[in-house]
């Protein structure tokens, strides 16, 4: 495993046919899941290689990932595509996510038993090699131990205060927020989570 974009074989058959689409627009894919239900949804998270991106970035995805997908044809049944950012409490599948959210807060959890247990939260403390860093409560005490970025199974970061404004202010510093709405949007945001999607809305046939 090189990341937790895609973890089934579907969903691995499926970013490697529209990563290149969503790569040659300038974005990057962040995670791609084929949902099951009475009509199959897939989900597609992207973002720009600096972060953050916007609903018209989106709806550019959506389209040109529309047209790779009816020209392979991968999924047999009708499905709905849903393509959206990673939101402020995003998803981390790749190793430099660890290194970019340094000092936030982050769930991870991994395929196997660690020390007794599959489930970590603390905060971030980076990548070494092929280690992410995380330090977390021991007895009490802080201590900060590595895990094998390939014995992952899901990580996310945790919704806090503290990673809501660094997101704003990036955004803010990125130019994506006007500042005199700054508080506006930062009230808006803080109950929602960030996150923002465009949908196609249509079936493929």
């Amino acid at each position: 495993m090189t990341d937790l974009v895609a973890k089934t074989s579907i969903d691995q058959r499926l970013a490697a046919i529209t990563r290149p689409a969503i790569e040659g627009m300038g974005y990057e894919l962040v995670r791609l899941r084929l949902m099951g239900g009475n009509t199959p949804t897939l989900q597609i998270m992207a973002e720009k290689p600096d972060g953050g991106i916007e609903v018209d970035d989106l709806a550019e995805i959506t389209t040109a990932v529309g047209a790779v997908l009816d020209v392979e044809d991968p999924i047999t049944d009708n499905y709905t595509l849903e393509v959206s950012s990673p939101g402020i409490d995003r998803p981390l599948t790749r190793l430099k996510d660890f290194a970019t959210w340094n000092g936030s807060v982050a769930k991870i959890e991994t395929e196997e038993l660690i020390d007794g247990r599959k489930r970590f939260k603390g905060v971030l403390q980076g990548t070494e090699g092929d280690e992410v860093l995380i330090e977390i409560e021991d007895q009490g005490e802080p201590v900060t131990i590595g895990l094998t970025f390939d014995l992952l199974a899901d990580a996310k970061l945790v919704l806090t205060d503290e990673l809501i404004t660094e997101t704003l202010r990036q955004r803010k510093n990125a130019g994506e927020i006007d500042e005199t709405k700054f508080d506006v949007i930062e009230e808006e945001t803080a109950p929602l989570g960030g996150d923002i999607q465009a949908d196609n809305g249509s079936e493929e046939d």
